[in-house]
């Protein structure tokens, strides 16, 4: 549960992440105030969001007001995170820490909520992103929760602020910290300089498709997102059915799960031998405009599911890139696929579809986008 090494809450801090929100703040919540929440609903602000709704209180459409809000609203919002998990459960769903699933579903949901009552607290921040709620800690990663669909949003609460509402490219540093049983759900990665290779599937089905998956993994690693052994080896073994065949290639190939230590320098002959390194961009810039390039095409031929593609190209293009309006819509369409409800009158499929449309008619224009 330590976190890492971040960069402290004070009133200053929480007051310029304040001014960048497009909403009003109010004035920040006493200790009094602070107390009487914690107590009604039964949980602890972590400390760098006490500190944070002490310097001010954000006001409007998808924010917590806990001064003045509907009570049973605000202990739905709590509650969400916890309904999320057992309707899962109800479909299937089993965390695997939970030991064996009991046959019956009724008895699999009561088990779940008894174990669910260890969990650490989620605590709302903004529409379905949340906070853990552990005291006297910080460093915690914001969460995007849908059911068991959640992801990272930020490394930190202040790091989400930024990403959300403010400059996503200042330079918060990289502390996260875990949190127990809600990280299952994300894959143990911690947000972006670790995020993993890129999700598709099938991985090729010709053999120069093979070949640039390899160049993709290549510069994948340029711009520091981890790729792991297996995924080497995987996408040599698919470039060997598809007959493509180096030395480095069929050794790589070959790598049992015992010898996996051996797979990057593989990797670094594979590239050599094929050739490759002359197609690999030097700058950061146009490696992550060829991976954004890239994950369009694996969108628009349905390699990719399109809310993926729209938060790898949101958070490893975009942002990276300086936030070019060329590709905001996908940071509009996966932020409304994130936070849709029932009540909105509009299918949340349609998001998935709009990022799809979107994909197809920049891939049909120059390149890189104007804009």
């Amino acid at each position: 549960m330590a976190s890492g090494q971040f960069e402290r809450m004070t009133r200053d801090r929480a007051l310029a992440l304040l001014a960048v929100l497009p909403v009003s703040v109010g004035p920040g919540l006493s200790d009094g105030e602070v107390g009487v929440v914690q107590d009604r609903f039964g949980f602890r602000f972590a400390a760098d969001r006490r500190s944070f709704l002490q310097a001010g209180l954000p006001l409007g459409r998808g924010w917590p007001d806990w001064r003045g809000g509907d009570a049973e609203e605000l202990r739905g919002w709590l509650e969400q995170p916890v309904s999320g998990v057992l309707f899962d459960v109800k479909q299937g769903f089993w965390y695997p820490g939970w030991g064996e699933r009991p046959e019956g579903r009724r008895e699999a949901v009561r088990l779940a909520e008894m174990r669910l009552r260890d969990v650490p607290q989620l605590v709302p921040v903004y529409s379905h992103r949340y906070l853990p709620g552990i005291a006297d800690q910080s460093g915690h990663p914001v969460l995007s929760v849908h059911q068991t669909d959640i992801v990272y949003y930020g490394n930190d609460l202040a790091d989400y602020l930024h990403r959300e509402f403010g400059d996503p490219s200042a330079d918060l540093g990289g502390a996260w910290a875990s949190v127990p049983f809600w990280s299952y759900f994300l894959g143990g990665d911690a947000l972006r300089g670790l995020a993993g290779s890129t999700p598709h599937d099938p991985y090729a089905v010709t053999g120069g498709e093979a070949v640039e998956h390899l160049r993709m993994l290549a510069i994948e690693q340029l711009t520091g997102r981890h790729i792991g052994a297996d995924t080497m080896i995987q996408a040599a073994l698919v470039a060997l059915v598809l007959d493509i065949d180096t030395p480095a290639l069929r050794d790589l190939a070959g790598l049992t799960r015992c010898e996996e230590s051996q797979a990057r320098d593989l990797f670094v002959r594979v590239v050599e031998e094929l050739g490759l390194a002359e197609g690999i961009p030097v700058a950061d810039e146009d490696a992550r405009w060829a991976l954004v390039r890239w994950w369009l095409q694996l969108i628009d031929n349905g390699s990719m599911n399109a809310i993926e593609g729209g938060r790898l190209i949101t958070y490893e293009g975009w942002q990276p890139l300086g936030c070019p309006e060329a590709l905001v819509p996908f940071r509009v369409w996966t932020s409304e696929y994130d936070d849709w409800e029932d009540g909105w009158g509009t299918p949340r499929g349609v998001f998935g579809q709009r990022i799809a449309d979107e994909a197809r008619a920049l891939l049909a224009g120059p390149w890189p986008p104007m804009g």
